[in-house]
């Protein structure tokens, strides 16, 4: 109760309403995500782990950074391994 009481007193002194403050910090939060290095690692290995879609880690990581992991997870991929090694 205390974080919507807060998030509601924030609300007033901005003259928004409680979803604005929410809708903003979550936004602010998801795009401090994509510059922290520990997480953008932890999101790539979902990715590779198939816990999360392209599309998904588009949206969290931005479009060159999920263009390169996606890469990365081709390159990973078994048969794509097996193949190089028959070359």
């Amino acid at each position: 109760h205390r974080l919507i009481d807060r998030t509601d007193a924030l609300a007033a002194v901005l003259g928004t309403d409680r979803t604005d403050v929410l809708v903003t910090a979550l936004r602010e939060y998801l795009q401090d995500a994509a510059h922290d290095d520990t997480l953008v690692q932890e999101i790539a290995a979902a990715y590779y782990d198939d816990e999360i879609t392209f599309e998904q880690l588009n949206s969290l990581v931005g479009a060159e950074k999920a263009a390169n992991f996606r890469v990365l997870k081709q390159q990973l991929d078994e048969d794509f391994v097996e193949k190089v090694a028959e070359l």
